[in-house]
């Protein structure tokens, strides 16, 4: 007997349709027709052990058992997932073949990998297990990945990889956490500082913007721009400062002398003007490339005003109840070759689900292929987009409408040619000063004709600038001083920290790492970030102020506390590369984490030397802990809330004040 086993009881009932029927459902299966079956996990049906299972004084958090690492690591089944464990065990003494269908990325590898090596019978001899990559439950998507399984050892690495980081994570989270909350209760606070390699990089990057706002001076600064005219020509060019201007320059060549932006008015008013360079370029601009999960939060969050979290749900029950789109979770923005055998039925399915585009599928060049279909760039996953002979959109909620329709566009656009323009440039010397006017035309519209309301190409040039030759006489009719203002950074907002989490190179201070890291990793996965930033949030690490993320008292307060290195996102970076590289089997398990609990033994030691120090440095923690969100505390202290929780969670608060959370919730 063959048994499949799915990620999710919703990918599990779409691969029983695609297979011969008639089916016969059990709890927690589908038989088939031909005898095989098909079971499925509820998401991570196993866990890592907490700290006292390895020994009962972990369950104290005390200075003298820090760090805490595991010689031999151990699982355990998460509470709910008891009796689909047993169904998967029954199943497996009876398979004689096994189908790996986890979700196509590294945990979704995992995840399957530990339920077949914990349930599999001792003694018996390994069976033949294949994988079965599907990112779109539709039934023919489904079915063509049935006939195209690999075998499960090819997925190996991916496999390490997820497990490396999964202990990883417990390692650091589990020490880290248990040391900056010790600290925190030397100066009488009992809230929970959880620290994660990845949402303590985000928080620092949230303090310190938030820090450069506070601190910012700003300086006046001033531009000249020379108004040109000759016959019916009109134009404005600005004036570019010769190194002798540098003593009256800041570091990105602003002028700082309002006298000197005054006498270069004065000299160039009513002066000719004479044209010293010339050139002019076509351009164009690629249509973007279909949605990964991080681009299309970041546009829901500018144009839909929808937090990343919501994104990630919607986006889920659009794949998994509506099966309008494929895998959610993807990293990637190409797809496969393949899939462009199916843009005929694609375009036709959005044409009728959404009638508003109709007019722009029917537009489109079915036969151009933009750079998003390439084999080399997919991995386990592709590009999100919509599926084919999806059967409708009317029970879905209005934000759910948007955000599919965002996706279908950003599809579409693949088979519109990119915007085509002409780029002018002109060079003028004005009475011994360089003056720049640039100027760029739009020949052709192109994708844009889609997506009117996107940021233009360009914001320093004007619609049209005439070429004119070399040496070609002109007239300043008048200089104009500009006065501006420097301004501070702008606070983060949630699509500019998730852009910032994608983008991560710009921020990590090591040069080597930055250069490794550009277009490649970002800090956390496309399905942990929004999850980190509403953690920060529920923690009380960060507030949201309208549409903008700022940080609390209590997180500058962690951040000044923890080593630089901690709150940098350069160790965070580097671990996703080196998880990379074990996916990629360039480097294995032990390379990885050797060096890192060397490093955590090394945090801890330093912060138990540094204790006074750095307890002071956590006075402005919030006192109270943090409590449930179902809960509130009335000004008498007692309870409030619903009467089932009152007792369990009076206990819950005594326990909370000893072992603040969960302590799986802290990883990440």
């Amino acid at each position: 007997m063959r048994l499949y086993i799915a990620e999710k009881p919703s990918l599990g009932r779409a691969i029983a349709d695609a297979l011969p029927g008639p089916q016969q459902s059990g709890e927690g299966f589908i038989h088939l027709g031909n005898g095989d079956v098909v079971s499925w996990c509820i998401g991570h049906l196993f866990e890592q052990a907490s700290p006292e299972c390895y020994d009962p004084q972990f369950k104290r958090w005390q200075w003298q058992t820090l760090p805490i690492i595991p010689q031999r690591w151990q699982l355990k089944p998460r509470p709910s997932s008891q009796r689909q464990l047993a169904v998967l065990r029954k199943l497996m003494r009876e398979a004689d073949e096994l189908v790996h269908a986890g979700d196509p990325d590294r945990e979704g590898q995992l995840l399957v990998d530990e339920v077949i090596e914990a349930l599999w019978p001792a003694g018996r001899r390994p069976p033949p297990v294949w994988r079965c990559l599907i990112s779109d439950l539709n039934p023919p998507a489904v079915r063509r990945a049935l006939t195209q399984l690999r075998a499960n050892q090819e997925f190996s690495a991916l496999s390490q990889s997820a497990l490396a980081r999964s202990r990883a994570d417990w390692l650091y989270g589990i020490n880290m956490t248990r040391a900056y909350t010790l600290l925190a209760r030397q100066t009488g606070s009992e809230r929970l500082l959880s620290v994660g390699r990845v949402q303590t990089p985000v928080l620092g990057l949230v303090v310190r913007r938030d820090h450069a706002i506070a601190n910012f001076i700003s300086r006046d600064y001033y531009e000249v721009e020379a108004e040109i005219t000759v016959d019916a020509i009109a134009f404005k060019a600005k004036w570019s400062p010769s190194d002798a201007c540098s003593p009256w320059q800041d570091e990105e060549g602003r002028i700082l002398s309002r006298a000197l932006a005054d006498n270069v008015v004065s000299r160039i008013t009513g002066q000719p003007a004479e044209v010293v360079a010339a050139q002019q370029k076509l351009g164009n601009q690629l249509p973007p490339l279909p949605y990964n999960l991080s681009s299309l939060q970041i546009d829901a969050s500018k144009q839909l005003n929808l937090s990343a979290q919501q994104t990630l749900d919607i986006c889920q029950q659009l794949y998994e109840r509506h099966k309008l789109i494929t895998y959610p979770r993807s990293d990637c923005r190409h797809l496969p070759q393949g899939q462009f055998d199916d843009r005929h039925e694609l375009l036709a399915t959005l044409s009728r689900l959404l009638p508003d585009l109709a007019p722009a599928v029917a537009m489109a060049n079915h036969e151009l292929k933009s750079a998003a279909w390439n084999d080399h760039k997919v991995t386990a996953h592709h590009a999100i987009i919509p599926t084919v002979n999806a059967k409708r959109v009317l029970s879905l909620s209005a934000e759910a409408i948007a955000l599919y329709r965002m996706i279908a566009r950003q599809y579409l656009m693949q088979f519109y040619p990119p915007q085509r323009y002409r780029d002018t440039e002109l060079k003028l010397q004005i009475a011994g000063g360089l003056f720049i006017a640039r100027g760029r035309e739009i020949l052709d519209s192109g994708w844009r004709v889609l997506y009117p309301a996107r940021t233009p190409i360009s914001t320093d040039a004007i619609a049209s600038l005439p070429l004119l030759a070399k040496g070609t006489r002109l007239f300043c009719q008048q200089g104009h001083r500009l006065d501006k203002q420097t301004e501070p950074p702008k606070p983060f907002t949630e699509a500019s920290l998730l852009a910032a989490m994608t983008g991560i190179a710009r921020y990590v201070t090591d040069p080597d790492l930055k250069t490794i890291l550009r277009d490649t990793d970002g800090l956390g996965t496309e399905a942990t970030r929004a999850g980190i930033l509403e953690l920060l949030i529920a923690r009380r690490f960060l507030q949201r102020e309208g549409k903008v993320l700022r940080s609390s008292e209590t997180g500058r307060a962690l951040i000044a506390a923890l080593p630089q290195e901690v709150t940098l996102p350069d160790m965070t970076a580097y671990w996703e590369r080196s998880l990379a590289l074990i996916e990629h089997r360039e480097r294995v398990y032990s390379d990885f984490m050797v060096p890192l609990e060397q490093q955590l033994t090394e945090l801890i030691r330093e912060a138990r030397l540094g204790r006074e120090q750095l307890a002071g440095l956590l006075a402005n923690v919030e006192r109270e802990p943090v409590h449930n969100s179902r809960r509130r505390t009335t000004r008498k202290g007692h309870v409030a809330g619903r009467k089932r929780a009152a007792s369990a969670g009076n206990t819950r608060s005594r326990q909370r004040m000893r072992r603040p959370v969960q302590e799986q919730s802290v990883i990440g």
